[in-house]
């Protein structure tokens, strides 16, 4: 049975930090995905990384977002820095979706984060 787990959301100030986890069961993603979905916003692609680490990150978080996995535990993560209030958000992992596909595939319940003084 595929289950996405994600978790490690909360509410920090904007120049805080949060790590998120995701535990993936169920299958095996080559290509792994963060994606965010704000209120009232269509769900976007936050970050990507292949089984070989290799990352891709959006504008709107590079140089302040780590996505990270390991194998082993069948876990990612995503360490977020410098975060803003808009990256408030639900933060949702997956594998690697066209957009146009994001509404076909299977989602788990994700995490909110809240980046408010």
């Amino acid at each position: 049975q595929v289950q996405l787990v994600e978790s490690g959301g909360g509410l920090v100030q904007p120049g805080g930090s949060l790590r998120l986890s995701c535990v993936v069961s169920g299958f095996n993603i080559n290509r792994m995905a963060w994606y965010r979905q704000a209120p009232g916003k269509q769900r976007e692609l936050v970050a990507t990384i292949t089984d070989d680490g290799s990352a891709s990150y959006a504008d709107s978080v590079k140089g302040r977002f780590t996505i990270s996995r390991d194998n082993a535990k069948n876990t990612m993560y995503l360490q977020m820095n410098s975060l803003k209030p808009e990256d408030t958000a639900v933060y949702y992992c997956n594998q690697y979706i066209v957009p146009w596909a994001y509404g076909m595939n299977y989602w788990g319940k994700g995490t909110l984060v809240t980046v408010s003084s």
